[in-house]
């Protein structure tokens, strides 16, 4: 089903779980843009206030409600859902964007803080699916977008595993939603998968941290506004799983052609360049039970879009040196062949 077509439809409603912060955020605000209805959620009641504002204003045609909400709690999401049908009718798209993180080796992190990231992550996703889907199967149509990770979905990180392995099972439920809905006939409706890789969010401040080492710099990250508009982009051309991101392209063909090599460069990349000295940093529990509150925003302060910018203008450069290199050579190739005879190349149809 293409919902948006060349353009978004007047009255499209959308919810956006974890909308207070990062991905959610922005993607409320990119769906408003577009005239969209959006329910907005997330645990921060006056954060999440703001954010239905912004909704509001960024389009006439749009209407905000916002609908506090912990994933954790399914009666909590069932009355997200029910919100959006006695406000707006319906539901077209339903984004599970709501998520925490936890640093730390395995054998070290709490298990309450596995257990916490696990029904953030997971549980509340297949809350956010089971809200969803039946108000989608009822009406013949809509398109569930979940946000994974490319950690978890594609590779592995050190520290990171909770995370990862929680991403990888969001990865699976879809697969597994999928094949369910088409069992049942329900071909109006489409579950979607997003893999960013890094994202300039407050994500990492707001994650618990059990390393005792500060996160001292980060890879390449992609803008929020980006991975919201790949978003909007899968909404309307529905796709069972994208990759978002400065390398997402060829971090996974890089893991195909060569794993032992790039899970090696991972690993000490994040050992010796991302995370500080050992004793860097205090043990916290970050965000992992407490809203975010008035550290809730759109970007981390990363830079990422400046950083992003630099790299193009370092491919743009690179390419353009490369275009006089190849110019001035066949310009001096030209000047020593001898008058009346062509070159040999592939070009003019001789090589």
């Amino acid at each position: 089903m293409n919902l948006l077509g060349r353009g978004l439809p007047a009255g499209l409603v959308v919810v956006v779980t974890g909308a207070s912060s990062g991905i959610g955020r922005a993607t409320a605000l990119a769906f408003a843009r577009r005239g969209a209805r959006v329910v907005v959620s997330a645990r921060s009641w006056e954060v999440l206030a703001r954010a239905a504002e912004e909704c509001r204003s960024a389009h006439p045609a749009a209407g905000a409600v916002a609908v506090p909400a912990d994933v954790t709690d399914a009666a909590a999401v069932d009355r997200v859902a029910r919100t959006a049908l006695a406000r707006f009718g319906r539901v077209d798209v339903w984004v599970n964007a709501a998520g925490v993180g936890v640093l730390g080796a395995l054998t070290d992190v709490p298990v309450e803080d596995v257990r916490r990231l696990w029904d953030v992550n997971v549980l509340g996703a297949l809350h956010g699916a089971r809200a969803a889907l039946p108000v989608m199967r009822a009406q013949g149509h809509g398109v569930l977008v979940d946000i994974a990770s490319v950690l978890g979905g594609v590779v592995q990180a050190p520290y990171m595993g909770a995370y990862a392995a929680s991403k990888a099972a969001l990865v699976s439920l879809d697969e597994a939603l999928r094949r369910e809905l088409s069992i049942a006939g329900a071909d109006g409706v489409t579950v979607c998968t997003v893999l960013p890789t890094g994202v300039d969010t407050p994500f990492f401040d707001h994650a618990a941290n059990r390393t005792g080492r500060r996160v001292r710099t980060l890879p390449p990250m992609a803008t929020p506004e980006r991975v919201a508009r790949t978003v909007l982009r899968t909404a309307a051309r529905p796709r069972r799983r994208v990759t978002v991101g400065p390398g997402a392209r060829l971090l996974p063909a890089a893991y195909a052609l060569g794993r032992r090599p790039t899970l090696r460069l991972i690993a000490w990349r994040t050992e010796h360049h991302y995370l500080g000295p050992h004793g860097s940093a205090e043990d916290s529990p970050g965000r992992l039970r407490t809203p975010s509150g008035d550290s809730a925003a759109i970007r981390g302060g990363r830079a990422a879009g400046a950083r992003t910018a630099a790299r193009t203008a370092s491919l743009l450069g690179a390419a353009a040196l490369g275009v006089r290199a190849v110019a001035h050579t066949r310009s001096r190739h030209r000047s020593t062949t001898p008058p009346g005879r062509r070159p040999r190349s592939w070009l003019n149809g001789t090589g």
